[in-house]
């Protein structure tokens, strides 16, 4: 960190220096980790960030770096898991309550694309009539006005959507999307 800026201000500066993210749609403190023993030797406390990054975005990566399924990682150095973790399970609560799907979500979208958007983050498949009907109950969806163009096999075009709002809100302090029971 920079003498003259903050945590926040120096993880949004790492990032556009180390992997080209200049673009965050979001950046949240997820916490700060200090335990005695997570570093061996000196005491060393971190700041754990969560970080969202549209889909489509396409950051240039040192070759040191690489992206991984938040279900498929590779072992990390230190408590770097337990980070991940943690940020994974604030991302999967947000989108319950918040319209954070906006910072994953292309600027325009078909219901299936962000479907899909939801269910990768949630870890389990989401209906897109309800996640349609509940996004556009709570006032985060419209329509373009647009659709997109038709598949290799032809049928109706999907009509494309977009966020209402692109800064974080709350939307329904009391919501929560669940797993479909087996």
């Amino acid at each position: 960190m920079l003498t003259d800026e903050d945590v926040d201000a120096s993880a949004s500066r790492q990032l556009a220096e180390k992997v080209d993210l200049t673009r965050v749609a979001h950046l949240e403190q997820i916490g700060v980790f200090s335990d005695p023993d997570r570093v061996p030797g000196a005491r060393v406390m971190a700041t754990g960030f969560l970080g969202l990054v549209p889909l489509g975005a396409d950051p240039r990566l040192p070759e040191d770096t690489a992206w991984h399924p938040v279900d498929d990682l590779p072992t990390t150095a230190l408590d770097h898991g337990l980070i991940t973790d943690r940020a994974h399970r604030r991302l999967q609560a947000k989108l319950s309550y918040t319209n954070i799907g906006f910072a994953l979500a292309p600027a325009e979208f078909t219901v299936a694309e962000l479907r899909r958007v939801y269910a990768t983050a949630l870890a389990h498949d989401v209906d897109p009539t309800n996640l349609q009907r509940i996004l556009t109950r709570r006032g985060m969806l419209e329509p373009t006005g647009t659709t997109a163009a038709s598949g290799p096999s032809g049928g109706r075009p999907a009509a494309m959507f977009r966020f209402t709002i692109a800064e974080l809100r709350v939307t329904d302090p009391f919501a929560a999307f669940r797993p479909p029971a087996d």
